[in-house]
């Protein structure tokens, strides 16, 4: 029996005329129930299914989000943030491939690659639509958050660490911080890294968490990560105060290897 879920956590159904109905899950810390002023910030996390439950999540393991939370909270006296899950859908590729850089000369293959083997065009612009225009405003109608930028931020591993970074290029004045967990940076190479160096916001505005490991999927990211970092250096961020990449030696690409290290994009995100 999994152990009892800190918090609370409600499930809703949205979807609306550009990406298929989906669940979005809100979880609120505990002291979203015990102080009823108290407005929290909102992290929006992509792959939402395997954030909560092990019985949903992809081989058996969820982030273990909510403890997560908690030693976080603990760690940083911190009042935590409401997290936001939003599960994928069988379109996952299409909707988490940064959908402008496929229009790129450098993206041009790999647009060919998502229609002939992932059945269509992309659809990661419609899914940003859903979540800004969407899933957000409920939220923030719904829930005592804190809905300005500087409170909000976006947060994925894989594909979904790709669709974070390109959530936070397509709509800075929304998020302000994201967190790319094993970015899956073999989608576009070389190319995809540049296309980022040429659409993130300036330096000093916004924050942005990256890791990787050196195993199994995640053993091919460092060499991208690398230059994803040179590029930001080059153009003025600093790390440690609007920019961390972290390297996890002998750790692969999973929710297990995810969920023991989630507090530390956690409270990069929150600090």
């Amino acid at each position: 029996m999994p152990a009892p879920l800190i918090g609370t956590l409600k499930r809703y159904t949205m979807g609306d005329e550009f990406v298929s109905a989906r669940c979005v899950d809100v979880w609120c810390p505990p002291s979203y129930t015990e102080d009823a002023d108290q407005r929290h910030p909102v992290i929006y996390m992509h792959d939402g299914q395997n954030l909560f439950d092990p019985q949903l999540a992809f081989g058996g393991v969820d982030w273990g989000i909510a403890s997560a939370m908690q030693r976080v909270v603990r760690a940083a006296a911190l009042p935590g943030a409401i997290v936001v899950g939003i599960w994928n859908s069988p379109q996952r590729r299409r909707e988490y491939m940064p959908e402008q850089f496929l229009h790129t000369s450098g993206g041009q293959k790999r647009l060919a690659e998502l229609r002939s083997s992932h059945g269509g065009e992309p659809l990661a612009d419609a899914y940003l639509r859903f979540l800004v225009d969407v899933v957000k405003p409920f939220v923030d109608t719904n829930y005592r958050t804190l809905p300005d930028a500087a409170h909000t931020s976006v947060m994925g591993s894989s594909m979904g660490g790709l669709i974070s970074l390109y959530a936070l290029a397509e709509y800075p004045a929304v998020f302000r911080a994201a967190a790319c967990v094993s970015t899956h940076w073999p989608a576009g190479e070389t190319s995809l890294v540049e296309y980022f160096a040429a659409v993130l916001p300036p330096a000093g505005s916004h924050r942005l968490y990256f890791d990787y490991g050196t195993e199994g999927l995640d053993a091919a990211y460092e060499p991208f990560q690398l230059q994803m970092d040179e590029h930001l250096r080059r153009a003025g961020y600093t790390y440690d105060a609007d920019w961390m990449t972290l390297k996890f030696p002998g750790t692969g690409h999973s929710e297990s290897a995810w969920r023991a290290r989630v507090h530390l994009p956690l409270a990069f995100l929150l600090k």
